[in-house]
Formats: structure tokens, sequence, C-alpha cells
């Protein structure tokens, strides 16, 4: 992989990262957190969005939420597991994306297109490159007679 291509996809994969381990503690630390007010007015899937809310399912779609976007962001910062965790967060952000958007202005400032759907761009994209091989631990952490006996589990963490 050339220098600056290496550069680029660190760049790319830390600081998503980094924000995305910052929405994710910030949550995981207050006690007050629920992801219900963002849930509850959601725009569209509004069936889906109402029972991820509801009490049953709400202490579960909080643990996911919080536990998700931190762990998301640990794999990127430290390169491991990238191929898997960025699909992942891709996903989330879609999930993130529906209950805000009212065909076609998810917000006041974008039409279409907004943060969350650029989010998942760049994660869906990370999944595709050897994301982990550039300044990430994945690789090293992959030859652990843990896990170097799986060449699927190798995989996952490597790349």
């Amino acid at each position: 992989m050339p220098k600056n291509q290496k550069g680029a996809i660190f760049l790319l994969r830390f600081t998503l990262g980094w924000l995305f381990f910052y929405a994710g503690i910030t949550k995981v630390l207050n006690p007050d957190f629920s992801a219900a007010g963002y849930l509850a007015n959601a725009k569209t899937f509004t069936g889906f969005y109402t029972w991820l809310t509801s009490p049953g399912i709400l202490p579960i779609t909080n643990f996911l939420n919080e536990w998700g976007l931190t762990l998301l962001g640990i794999s990127l910062i430290l390169g491991i597991g990238v191929r898997l965790s960025a699909k992942l967060g891709a996903l989330l952000m879609l999930l993130y994306y529906f209950p805000i958007l009212e065909f076609p202005y998810p917000n006041t400032h974008s039409f279409i297109v907004d943060e969350h759907l650029i989010y998942a761009a760049a994660l869906f994209l990370l999944s595709t490159l050897p994301a982990s091989k550039a300044w990430g631990i994945g690789p090293w952490f992959s030859h652990f007679s843990l896990f170097s006996k799986s060449a699927k589990i190798r995989h996952w963490l490597e790349n």
C-alpha cells in the first residue's frame, strides 16, 4: 500500500473512530441517556422505531446504541476488526438516518444526503480496504494463538 494512501486511510479511520468513540462513551457515562427521544419522533418506519422504544426493548436499544458506538470507535482507532465493525457501523448510520428522514429533507440543512449517509459511505469504504493494515494493530492482534487457528477470524481482524 503506498505511503500516502496508508496515511489517508489511517486519518479517515482514526478520525471516524474518535467521533464514534466519543459519541458512544458520553452515552455510556450518562445515566440519563435514552434513545427514546430520538426514536419517538421517527418520520419513517414509525412502527419499527416505536417498537425499539417499547419498555421491554428500549434497554436493549440503549445498550446496543451506547456500546455499539463505543466499540465501533475503539475498533477504528486501534485498527482491529475494521472490516466487520465498519459494516455494522454503516448499518447503524442508516438506522440513525431513517427516523429523521422527511423525504427528501433529512434535516433543515440537507437534501436527501446528510451526515449519516456520509458516515455510512465512509465506513463502507473502510470495510472494503485493508484499513487495519494502515498503522492498525489488527494484523498483530490476529496472530495470538486464540485467533490464529481460524482463517476466517484472522481475516476479519486483519483487514
